[in-house]
């Protein structure tokens, strides 16, 4: 069965940082590109960044571009979203998912089930 699971949400003050994580089993995550959305309350769905499984190219939406970085671990099984300088604006509930290139981008795949970031004083 095909599962991505997201962690690493949480409670973080302004200006703060947080990394999340997103596993995936039942299939090696290695070969597929990965993407991480958000959606905040009231809000449409948001894509904010993409990576690729072949030549780690990135892409990032202007509104968390310079503050947050996609990466995946050597044996690419993880894809993580280090989100720097957050701002009471990015909390969201962030998912990941994960398929073709061309499927992420489009916001499809599989997904995880969302982990709660709230950046708040």
């Amino acid at each position: 069965q095909v599962q991505l699971v997201e962690s690493g949400g949480g409670l973080v003050q302004p200006g703060g940082s947080l990394t999340l994580s997103c596993e995936g089993s039942g299939f090696n995550l290695r070969y597929y590109a990965a993407a991480w959305f958000r959606q905040a309350p009231g809000k449409e769905r948001e894509g904010i960044s993409c990576i690729s499984n072949t030549d780690g190219s990135s892409y990032y939406a202007d509104s968390v571009k310079g503050r947050f970085t996609i990466s995946r671990d050597n044996a690419k099984i993880t894809v993580y979203l280090q989100m720097n300088s957050l701002k009471p604006e990015d909390t969201a509930v962030y998912y990941c998912a994960a398929g073709t290139y061309n499927s992420v981008v489009a916001g499809l795949g599989s997904w995880g089930q969302g982990t709660q970031v709230t950046v708040s004083s």
